[in-house]
């Protein structure tokens, strides 16, 4: 069945049924639209939700430790990726519908304009054709009249008596060319009216249904054109719902990768301070002529803690005056005054007080040693200290285990390379290992004071794989074969004595005014930096006395 032969006379229907169903593509390209705009704006909103809750470092990064924190995190990432395949989604339906039906409508519209066009014009030429045919039929019919009445005149004529000869041949010869003018007509109204039946047969039984059969194949690739943007709705979906499901299964591995025992015992091990509870308080009994306690009981012992900022917090800072220049350039107050009341001292003879109160006494210029951290908290930083200085110096002894090789390879061929050429390598790389192992045993000492274990296993587990170390010194032997107390960092920068300093204290190294100094450690928050001097000396000085350039 089609459209030219069943729907030959259905013009206007057909006209309005193709308008419909371009109506109806039009539509659909704005619904597809529409949907897109929302998944953009849903994607958006996902991405912005994500963002809102990842974390941004302070303590969430520490609260991110604990499995329920990361599993969160993961299913933000997750939600996140969810996102993405939502704008992915939209992506498609743009390209691949929205463009794909904008782009075959318009080309339906210009063929559909073209295919009516054909049957207007079609049909305006059967109407002229019928206007002549018409036209030639009254024309033979006038003159056929004419011509009966000519006949008539005659015959007339003819019969009356008082007619002459003349009259009646003028009649007649009247009539006969009426009449040639009426057959003439005849033969043109014929010529004209099989003319317009030929016309008219040809446009219902050829044209029309040729431009009704064009429409309808236009029609039906609309249809099929549309279906497949149908399709390709669903299909989207379809190409992206593995992903999804990854997405959604990743939730779900977060959820499972949670664990209120290990959370727990992660807790402990970040918080544990490894401090005793405090004993009972002892009955004292002024009835029998006990002298009263002092203040000093254990309860009170076991709260003075040193906090992590040094040993004054704010409160205490902001009662002592922030003077940069001291009065007097010697290593103690001015006017001869003590030490032991801070409250008009500068902050830098503070420090000194506290850090450097006796020569006798050994103290670390820093607290690299964290003991300003509760024991068991303290262990626990000493322990990864080492662990990362055995990696260090595995590093190093595996370097030096390559320039050994490389050297041996140059020696063989010196065409290779130099052997000497590795020298200054190899030295700086032995004086590494040398830094490392002191680094090593004094970090291993402090975890024994600390009452820790070392942990052995990585040590071996290197040892193992590198080169024989002379292990028969003893410790103490160990510090002065290798250089212990030698320093091998780079320098920091330059600084200027702003006063002179005598240098006295352990650890320290003296100065004049307006020295350059080279700066080897900066000021750790406590007021002391380390410089060296050009004769080599190196040491430690309170930070207001120098200027760093």
């Amino acid at each position: 069945m089609t459209w030219g032969r069943d729907l030959w006379d259905q013009y206007e229907n057909i006209e309005k049924h193709t308008q419909s169903g371009l109506d109806l593509t039009e539509r659909y390209v704005k619904f597809v639209k529409e949907r897109v705009d929302i998944e953009l704006n849903y994607a958006k909103q996902l991405r912005n939700l994500s963002k809102k809750y990842t974390r941004r470092g302070g303590k969430e990064e520490l609260d991110s430790k604990f499995s329920n924190h990361q599993a969160f995190q993961d299913i933000l990432t997750e939600l996140n990726d969810y996102a993405g395949q939502r704008e992915v989604v939209a992506e498609k339906l743009t390209t691949m519908v929205c463009a794909e039906l904008t782009r075959h409508l318009h080309e339906l519209k210009i063929e559909r304009k073209g295919h009516l066009a054909e049957y207007k014009k079609a049909q305006q030429n059967l109407e002229l054709s019928f206007k002549c045919m018409e036209n030639s039929k009254k024309k033979f019919e006038k003159e056929w009249r004419e011509a009966e009445k000519a006949i008539q005149q005659a015959e007339r004529i003819e019969q009356e008596s008082a007619s002459t000869k003349a009259d009646v041949d003028k009649a007649k010869q009247l009539s006969h060319l009426k009449t040639h003018i009426a057959d003439e007509c005849k033969n043109d109204y014929a010529a004209n009216l099989q003319k317009y039946n030929t016309e008219q047969k040809g446009l219902y039984y050829i044209e029309i249904p040729s431009i009704f059969n064009k429409l309808q194949d236009m029609d039906e690739r609309r249809v099929v054109k549309l279906a497949e943007g149908y399709r390709l709705f669903a299909e989207t979906e379809k190409v992206v719902m593995p992903i999804i499901a990854k997405c959604l299964d990743g939730i779900n591995t977060a959820s499972s990768k949670t664990s209120e025992k290990q959370d727990s015992q992660l807790f402990i091990e970040l918080h544990k301070t490894g401090l005793v509870p405090p004993a009972d308080v002892e009955f004292e009994d002024y009835s029998q002529g006990i002298k009263p306690a002092g203040s000093d009981t254990a309860v009170n012992q076991t709260k003075l803690r040193i906090g992590k900022k040094g040993f004054f917090n704010k409160k205490r800072q902001k009662l002592l005056p922030n003077t940069r220049k001291p009065p007097d350039s010697g290593y103690g107050p001015p006017n001869g005054q003590t030490l032991s009341k801070f409250g008009h001292a500068p902050l830098s003879y503070c420090l000194l007080s506290l850090r450097r109160p006796l020569k006798s006494v050994k103290t670390p210029p820093s607290l690299e040693d964290f003991s300003h951290l509760p024991p068991e908290q303290r262990r626990k930083r000493l322990q990864q200290s080492i662990d990362e200085i055995n990696k260090e110096l595995q590093k190093e002894k595996d370097q030096s285990v390559a320039l050994e090789k490389m050297k041996e390879v140059y020696v063989s061929n010196s065409q290779l390379g130099d052997p000497n050429s590795l020298e200054p390598q190899m030295t700086q790389t032995c004086q590494t290992i040398h830094t490392l192992k002191g680094k090593l045993a004094k970090y291993e000492a402090w975890l024994s004071e600390a009452g820790g274990e070392t942990n052995t296993s990585a040590i071996n587990n290197n040892q193992s794989r590198t080169v024989p170390v002379n292990t028969s010194h003893n410790q103490d032997n160990f510090y002065e074969d290798d250089d212990f107390y030698e320093d091998f960092d780079d320098p920091l920068g330059q600084c200027t004595a702003l006063y002179s300093f005598d240098g006295s204290g352990e650890g320290t190294v003296c100065m004049q005014e307006g020295e350059l100094l080279t700066l080897m450690e900066k000021d750790q928050g406590d007021g002391w930096v380390r410089v060296r001097r050009r004769t080599g000396d190196e040491g430690y000085v309170p930070a207001s006395y120098v200027k760093i350039s």
